[in-house]
C-alpha cells in the first residue's frame, strides 16, 4: 500500500529530507508504511529534490553488520527483478531518473536509493507499491490536485505531511484517505493508537482498542 507525503510550501525542508530519506530507505524501503510517492509544492520542489537526491547518494550501502551501513540488501532475488521492472516502466513513460535505477554487483541483492521526477500517473511506480528503495517526486501547485493525485489510490494505508501551519495540518488530518496520518514526524506504530488502513478490505486495524476487542468477547 503505497503512502503518500504531501509537503506544502510551509514546511521545513531540510527536516523532511531527513526524516523522509531515514524512513524510505530503512530495510531497504521493504516496509509498508515506507514512504513512495513525495508530492511537494512548487515554491520549495527545486530545493527538497536537490536535498531529497543528495540524501539519496549518501545512503551507504552494505552488511547489516556493519555499524556504519544505513542500508542493507532486498530480500530475494525476485525483488531485484520487481525494481529493475518498476525503473524500466517509469523510464518508458517518460519519467527523469535523478539518481539509481540498478542493481549494484552481483553479489547479494542490493539496489541503488532510487528517485524518479515527473512521473506520468499511468506509471506502476504511481499507482504500485514498491516495496523498495525507488520513490519518485511529483511537483503540485494548487491544493485540490495534491489532494486528488494523493486520494487516487484504491487504498490508503499511511500519508506523511510536512507544513508549519496549523490549518494546513488539520485539513490535511481531516482530507487525506488514510488509516494513519503523521505531521511533521514518522510516528506511526505506537502501542496506543491503531495501526492500519481504509479503502482496501485487508487494511485492517492492529494494535491499541481494535487488538483488544480482536482478542476478546464483548458482553
Amino acid at each position: 500500500m503505497a503512502t503518500r507525503p504531501r509537503l506544502c510550501s510551509r514546511a521545513d525542508i531540510q527536516k523532511a529530507v531527513k526524516l523522509l530519506g531515514a524512513n524510505k530507505y530503512r530495510n531497504a524501503g521493504q516496509v509498508c508504511v515506507a514512504p513512495t510517492r513525495l508530492l511537494v509544492h512548487d515554491s520549495v520542489f527545486d530545493e527538497f529534490v536537490d536535498g531529497f537526491v543528495a540524501f539519496s547518494k549518501r545512503v551507504k550501502i552494505g552488511s547489516g553488520l556493519d555499524p556504519e551501513t544505513r542500508m542493507g540488501p532486498l530480500a530475494h532475488a525476485r525483488r531485484v527483478a520487481a525494481m529493475d521492472a518498476l525503473v524500466a516502466d517509469a523510464e518508458s513513460a517518460g519519467a527523469e531518473l535523478r539518481t539509481g535505477g540498478k542493481r549494484i554487483g552481483n553479489q547479494g541483492y542490493f539496489f541503488e536509493p532510487t528517485v524518479f521526477t515527473n512521473v506520468p500517473l499511468s506509471a506502476r511506480l504511481m499507482n504500485d507499491e514498491p516495496f523498495g528503495p525507488v520513490s519518485a517526486i511529483q511537483r503540485f501547485s494548487d491544493d485540490e490536485q495534491a489532494f486528488a493525485e494523493a486520494n487516487g489510490l484504491p487504498y490508503g494505508l499511511a500519508a506523511y505531511a510536512y507544513t508549519s501551519s496549523t490549518m494546513t495540518a488539520a485539513r490535511l488530518a481531516a482530507e487525506l484517505e488514510s488509516g494513519m496520518i503523521s505531521v511533521n514526524h514518522h510516528g506511526l506504530a505506537l502501542p496506543e493508537t491503531p495501526f492500519g488502513g481504509m479503502k482496501d478490505p485487508r487494511a485492517d486495524r492492529r494494535r491499541s482498542r481494535p487488538t483488544s476487542t480482536l482478542n476478546s468477547s464483548p458482553r
